[in-house]
């Protein structure tokens, strides 16, 4: 009889809370042997490297500790890393893939609550409620609030521009298709025709900045991507145009869109800022245009179960000898956010 695989976890306990709950746990033993209820969080202090001698899979999670050449030889029996979040890029060196070991990952669950705040923001932004909000507020009355309601606010045939086609890019555009919206897209990757049966229509970054109502930036953060949204692209947006930014802070120069919100001529929704933290007197907190979150559009609360789950499902179609679902390859690692 073929002994069951071997189950390990790395992660921050502090950060992971509620990624796998005891139900999933117990989901999980029904397919293999978990051989420790805690993660680790060093890979070489106490009982890690015994752990690791006997591990046949590692489920990591945010927090988890870099793993590199030296983990394979630490673990022998290695077979598959199932990450219950997003991007590996992090921790994860290219020697583990070339290494053969398996690995995958939950950023289709982690594109879910992504693409759900997306849409609210790109709803919430054309009806400029956060702008009907502050007025109200301050006037308690609605002196100034009724004439407003006859401009041209709404989302009746806007244009959403979205930057890349990733996987929460490619989503977003799902949940829009019911709605009378005409989205572009810009992705260098994606050919106008794969485009069309997306149901988009493909341009150029330029293009897609003049022609949007509300950009939403879904981009890859890479060499090629850093400040690809800077002076000259935010001066291309229309009067009363939002930017929305769920993806990386270093896509957009920081600097230069302060410059532009200041100026009063677009609005922002930003989860998502460079340095991750701005600083204390970054105008972002003040500008009464800028709707600011602490990076919260990924998996939190009761969605981090949807990585959890993924990843069990992944870990399920392992043992059973079922091809994975997100399986990573050298050449996504260098691409993946």
């Amino acid at each position: 009889m073929t002994r069951p695989y071997s189950v390990a976890f790395a992660m921050d306990p502090a950060r992971t809370e509620g990624v796998l709950t005891s139900e999933l746990l117990d989901r999980l033993a029904r397919s293999c042997t978990i051989l420790a209820p805690g993660p680790l969080r060093s890979f070489t202090q106490g009982h890690a490297p015994e752990i690791l001698r006997r591990t046949d899979i590692l489920i990591t999670c945010w927090g988890c500790p870099a793993i590199g050449r030296d983990i394979l030889e630490a673990a022998p029996q290695l077979k598959l890393i199932a990450h219950a979040a997003g991007t590996v890029k992090g921790f994860l060196s290219p020697d583990v893939l070339e290494a053969g070991i398996v690995v995958t990952h939950a950023a289709e669950a982690n594109a879910i609550p992504v693409a759900e705040f997306t849409l609210a923001a790109i709803i919430f932004a054309n009806k400029q409620v956060f702008r009907f909000r502050d007025i109200y507020r301050a006037d308690r009355n609605r002196t100034r609030v009724f004439p407003l309601t006859s401009r041209p606010v709404g989302n009746f045939h806007r244009t959403i521009g979205i930057v890349g086609a990733s996987r929460i890019g490619r989503r977003v555009i799902e949940l829009l298709d019911p709605f009378a919206f005409k989205v572009l897209l810009h992705d260098p990757y994606v050919s106008p025709r794969d485009a069309a049966a997306l149901g988009v229509e493909s341009v150029s970054l330029e293009e897609l900045m003049r022609r949007s109502d509300v950009v939403s930036i879904h981009a890859p953060a890479l060499p090629s991507t850093q400040g690809m949204i800077d002076r000259g692209q935010l001066a291309l947006m229309r009067d009363g145009a939002t930017l929305i930014n769920t993806a990386r802070g270093i896509i957009v120069d920081q600097q230069d869109l302060i410059d532009e919100l200041r100026t009063g001529r677009i609005d922002a929704i930003i989860d998502v800022t460079h340095p991750e933290v701005p600083e204390e007197s970054s105008a972002l907190y003040d500008l009464p245009n800028v709707f600011l979150t602490p990076h919260i559009a990924g998996a939190i609360g009761n969605e981090r179960e949807l990585l959890g789950e993924y990843v069990v499902e992944e870990i399920e179609r392992f043992v059973q000898g079922h091809p994975l679902r997100s399986t990573i390859t050298p050449a996504a690692l260098e691409t993946m956010a």
